[in-house]
């Protein structure tokens, strides 16, 4: 399995980043309506190991209409997060795709760190998608929650 990792640092403490992720059901849509038009909970209760989210895109995003994302990890004391795509377009394009995410202090009054890791195997070898799309797509969205999360909690 091949894997694409970086860091991303944001201003917001652990513990607002860790509730503002844990809440992007609601907020994803709200902050970014160019790109995701709802985010519907349709297993388990949005924050616990076994949830599927289902993310449906507005028209005209690319490589995507619609995604559906299964919690396989939740650790509220190590805030780290880690799920799987199960269905959409992106399983035509990967065999496995998951997603692990933790965030870290970076040092006092100093934000945090999200280190965010993507594990995939591509279906073939035609596949055209560079992975690191993805990753950018990943930085954008948490830079994106943590610049929400700044103008909310300022």
């Amino acid at each position: 399995m091949d894997k694409v990792e970086c860091e991303i640092e944001v201003k917001s403490p652990v513990e607002t980043f860790w509730g503002g992720l844990k809440d992007s059901t609601t907020i994803f849509p709200k902050i970014f309506p160019q790109r995701i038009k709802n985010i519907e909970i349709i297993e388990g209760d949005g924050t616990s190991v076994g949830t599927v989210r289902l993310l449906t895109y507005v028209e005209g995003t690319p490589f995507v209409t619609f995604a559906k994302e299964k919690v396989e990890l939740i650790d509220d004391e190590k805030k780290t997060l880690g799920y799987s795509v199960i269905e959409g377009e992106l399983t035509t394009l990967f065999k496995t795709l998951k997603v692990n995410l933790q965030i870290v202090p970076k040092g006092e009054d100093e934000g945090s760190l999200v280190k965010w890791c993507m594990e995939f195997e591509k279906e073939n070898q035609d596949v055209t998608i560079d992975p690191h799309h993805l990753k950018e797509n990943a930085t954008k969205a948490y830079t994106g929650l943590d610049a929400y999360l700044n103008t909310i909690t300022a």
